[in-house]
């Protein structure tokens, strides 16, 4: 059941629920603050979407459930293959290319989502770098049926010759594409995740 009041609701600003030190249930709650506050935003765009998913983290009672309130943090990919190629699926009722992503099933960490939601929107088994999970990009959105999703969006590696098989009902289109095409592909906020991993703005094509 979805909690009365909601993200916006101007009687909860001030309200702290978690922060970084949080322990025991938890503690996945703790890795993401710590995740967002180590995270240095790449323009003002995403400092702005950053400051308000910290602030929502903090004081939402369960951020990562979409079933609790409209607003909840999401995992989404930017996976790249051994060519530095960027994978992208068109979403279908969006109808654009985008990055893999969705929402954080019950007892998954928005990490676990983004792997996850890769593999059944393009059949890709994509890792994340050896030294662990890379939060690479921060983006607030609106989703499906009101909903305001808090993205956080890793670095995935994956194998550019695997075939791209999506689940049922997923998205049929699935390609890889090199970073300059993905400016005229793209949303604005994947275009920014993508140079946020290049370290760079993503050239024209």
């Amino acid at each position: 059941m979805t909690r009365t009041g909601g993200a916006n609701d101007p009687a909860t600003a001030g309200r702290q629920v978690h922060t970084a030190a949080d322990a025991g249930t938890h503690t996945v709650i703790g890795d993401v603050l710590a995740q967002l506050d180590a995270h240095l935003a790449r323009d003002a765009a995403e400092q702005r979407s950053l400051t308000r998913t910290r602030r929502l983290v903090r004081w939402l009672p369960s951020p990562l459930d979409e079933a609790e309130d409209p607003t909840h943090v999401t995992g989404s990919a930017i996976v790249l293959d051994q060519d530095g190629r960027v994978l992208l699926h068109r979403h279908k009722r969006l109808d654009r290319w985008l990055q893999p992503g969705g929402h954080v099933d019950p007892g998954e960490t928005p990490w676990d989502a983004a792997i996850r939601e890769t593999r059944e929107e393009t059949g890709l088994d994509a890792v994340h770098p050896q030294e662990g999970p890379k939060l690479i990009h921060v983006d607030v959105h609106e989703g499906p049926r009101g909903h305001v999703h808090l993205d956080l969006r890793y670095l995935l590696y994956g194998d550019g010759a695997a075939p791209l098989v999506a689940e049922p009902g997923a998205a049929p289109d699935v390609d890889w594409w090199p970073p300059t095409a993905v400016r005229d592909l793209a949303d604005r906020s994947t275009v920014a995740a993508v140079a946020a991993v290049l370290g760079s703005d993503v050239p024209a094509g």
